[in-house]
């Protein structure tokens, strides 16, 4: 029971840092990456910036009111309320949810792999591929300077929990894992990329490390849980008009969630193919 609940609190806490830095990473192609609060104050704190409460202090000191997130205004994942383009939260950048979401991503992954070395991994993972699916539902982007070091980063992290023992993987199918699935993305890109984007294809070098760990049978599941899951996500947007079938929608949260079902499948199953 204590071990649950240290890896739900360590995804809570976690979970606090990655709003600020959801903010600053949700801008379009081509743009860098926001310095500022919505009224125009510089970001100030450890890391750059990067890490800190995502409230403006001067906004509060100046104002007594809470900064506001832009959030798209159009499209199948507009925010709605606040005004245009703008919705009003406790903070420039909600934060409640992502808490919610981090910790129960991880205690998922603490029920279902249980204390094994890769658990390590995957907790160190999870805070990351959380504020990735967040910049993705925001702004249909999965940013390089997340991606690609989670890529390298997963394998290390996987050779070390392979020396470690009593693992339930294969670092060297992670790495085959990993290849095969980016390789597949890839053909999806070259043949629609208006389905399959190119950082799509990054991430699922890393989700591809992560599945094929468990396994092939693994990897499989994942990846056919993330298709279903986001063509039942589109049709339900074209159900409701809103979306069309020339309408993208951001494949970053489904490849996750697809993944992390089948990693505590792979857990709690009885052979996972393994």
């Amino acid at each position: 029971m204590l071990f649950v609940a240290g890896v739900a609190l360590w995804g809570a806490v976690a979970g606090l840092f990655l709003p600020r830095a959801a903010y600053r990473l949700s801008v379009e192609q081509g743009r860098p990456w926001r310095s500022a609060c919505p009224a125009g104050h510089p970001m100030s704190g450890p890391v750059a910036g990067w890490l800190g409460r995502a409230v403006c202090p001067q906004c509060l000191s100046s104002t007594g009111t809470r900064s506001r997130w832009p959030a798209p205004a159009t499209g199948p994942n507009a925010w709605t309320g606040g005004g245009a383009g703008y919705r009003r939260s406790s903070s420039y950048a909600p934060a409640g949810g992502v808490v919610l979401a981090s910790a129960l991503v991880c205690l998922a992954l603490g029920t279902g792999v249980g204390a094994r070395p890769e658990l390590f991994v995957w907790l160190l993972l999870a805070p990351f591929t959380v504020l990735l699916c967040v910049v993705d539902w925001s702004v249909q982007r999965l940013p390089d300077v997340l991606t690609l070091p989670l890529a390298v980063g997963t394998l290390v992290a996987l050779g070390v929990a392979a020396l470690v023992g009593e693992t339930s993987g294969s670092w060297p199918r992670a790495l085959l894992g990993g290849l095969a699935l980016a390789s597949t993305y890839f053909l999806l890109f070259l043949i629609n990329p208006r389905f399959v984007a190119f950082g799509d294809v990054k991430f699922a070098l890393v989700l591809g490390q992560v599945l094929g760990w468990y396994g092939w049978s693994v990897l499989f599941a994942g990846t056919i849980a993330a298709f279903f899951a986001a063509a039942a996500h589109g049709l339900t947007l074209v159900a409701r008009r809103r979306a069309d079938r020339t309408t993208m929608i951001p494949f970053g949260p489904f490849m996750a969630g697809g993944a992390l079902a089948s990693m505590v499948w792979a857990g709690l199953g009885p052979s996972a193919g393994l």
